[in-house]
């Protein structure tokens, strides 16, 4: 499985994103996409995540009413629609792909190279 993670950039607080992250190859072979972030100097943190079957989510407490993960099916492409931004939110975002339903970062296989989200206050 092949993931491309695209749509960050530059947003002043209070602002909006949707980052996009499209799949390619044995998408199959995967259940579940979620999306992580992580700021220099600190750990990999769990943001949402997505069934691709029924399309279960489950997010973050730091995120919950202000993100939104979907995904369409047809395009193999799930997105992060993030609203009311937070300078706080500053991070690289990057979409992962496994078999199991968890927030745990070493439980998703594949990787995208993530992209650069950054709010200015």
């Amino acid at each position: 499985v092949q993931l491309q993670a695209s749509g960050g950039g530059l947003v002043q607080a209070g602002g909006s994103l949707r980052l996009s992250c499209a799949a390619s190859g044995r998408t199959f072979s995967s259940r579940v996409v979620g999306w992580f972030r992580q700021d220099p100097g600190k750990e990999r943190e769990f943001v949402a995540r997505i069934t691709w079957s029924g399309g279960s989510t489950y997010y973050a407490d730091s995120v919950k009413g202000r993100f939104t993960i979907s995904r369409d099916n047809a395009k193999t492409t799930v997105y992060l629609q993030m609203n009311s931004l937070k300078p706080e939110d500053t991070a690289v975002y990057y979409c992962a792909s496994g078999t199991v339903e968890t927030y745990t970062s070493a439980a998703y296989r594949y990787w995208g190279q993530g992209t650069q989200v950054t709010v200015s206050s």
